[in-house]
């Protein structure tokens, strides 16, 4: 019995011998040693292909357009009747020819309320505000923006979807337009360079804005000032000079300047 034990674990060791020789000569350096590379037939690489790691994109911090008014294209309110001041070219009475504020509400309010005008009734209409004002307020001649407002149109005309806007600037104009209003300015008019105009032009003047043409960057207006004053364009510049707001009065002094507009609703 103990000599075959001896055998036995002579056995094991010469086995275990013989297999550390295998490891350590065979399977060791293959390990250690890179695989071959593997050529695939038929395979065809794409250009700019790589396996390395692309990096990621940069954030982008361009900064993206916001939202604006300035219309994109012509803006026009139409079915605005037109008059002029003086509708059958009676300028020598006084009525008409400092009828620019009655002009303007008629025309406002005619459009607003779906009435047409006709020279004769345009006439009568101007003549009637006038004599309106002076026997309530004493006069006729020159009518600041919140005086037209309460005077004209809340109390002749009984029409109060109107309001009083100051230190505007052109896109208030804009704005107005595109919501679908009228838009009516005081300005001097002899900064409006209207050749139409009897020289030198009023100093007081007021005048309907309806619309606008960013191509050429003109407000479309109706200028009472003259019988061609319908869709009269004049360039936005020229008109944002001349607005400002004048007081009640006969030829009062302009002592500071105002940017305002009278905002008619529908």
């Amino acid at each position: 019995m103990k000599k075959s034990s001896a055998y036995l674990t002579a056995g094991v060791v010469i086995a275990a011998v013989a297999a550390g020789y295998f490891v350590v000569t065979k399977i060791i350096p293959s390990i250690n040693n890179p695989l071959p590379e593997i050529t695939l037939t038929g395979f065809t690489p794409v250009p700019g292909f790589t396996t390395s790691p692309s990096p990621l994109p940069s954030p982008d911090t361009t900064p993206k357009a916001t939202g604006t008014t300035e219309p994109a294209s012509l803006i026009l309110i139409r079915n605005v009747p037109f008059t002029p001041q003086a509708p059958l070219a009676n300028w020598s009475d006084p009525r008409q020819e400092d009828g620019c504020e009655e002009a303007t509400a008629l025309m406002a309010t005619s459009w607003a309320k779906g009435k047409q005008l006709t020279p004769a009734g345009a006439e009568r209409d101007i003549v009637a505000i006038s004599d309106y004002e002076a026997k309530n307020y004493g006069s006729f001649y020159d009518t600041s923006v919140q005086d037209i407002i309460d005077r004209i149109y809340k109390d002749y005309f009984r029409y109060n979807n109107v309001e009083a806007k100051y230190d505007i600037m052109a896109n208030d104009i804009k704005t107005e337009l595109i919501k679908g209003n009228l838009v009516v300015v005081p300005a001097n008019g002899r900064l409006l360079n209207n050749p139409y105009y009897k020289p030198p032009g009023p100093l007081r003047h007021m005048l309907i804005i309806k619309g606008y043409d960013p191509n050429t960057d003109e407000f479309i207006t109706n200028d009472p000032g003259t019988k061609r004053g319908e869709q009269y364009r004049y360039p936005a510049r020229i008109i944002m000079d001349a607005i400002y707001d004048y007081k009640t009065g006969h030829g009062e002094p302009v002592t500071s300047i105002i940017k305002a507009m009278i905002v008619v609703r529908p």
